[in-house]
């Protein structure tokens, strides 16, 4: 699955939110989102409309990577 090239940050925090993130705070343009499934791990997220290709790939990258599964079976978590 592709990266959705018109998505912004809030799109984003939104999607996350679905998959048990949470907004823990937030500092200027920037959104600091928390789980704790399975284990704590955070990720920030800038609130700009639409986010960078790479800034995107890095985020979904590493959340992916936190709950040990695919790229494309996160986007489709996401987005899908």
């Amino acid at each position: 699955m592709r990266l959705p090239r018109d998505l912004s940050g809030a799109d984003l925090v939104r999607a996350l939110a679905r998959i048990g993130y949470r907004v823990t705070r937030q500092t200027g343009s920037h959104v600091r989102l928390t789980t704790d499934l399975p284990s704590q791990h955070h990720v920030t997220v800038p609130a700009h409309d639409p986010l960078k290709v790479g800034t995107l790939s890095g985020i979904v990258a590493d959340v992916a990577g936190h709950l040990k599964i695919s790229r494309d079976e996160l986007l489709q978590k996401l987005f899908g």
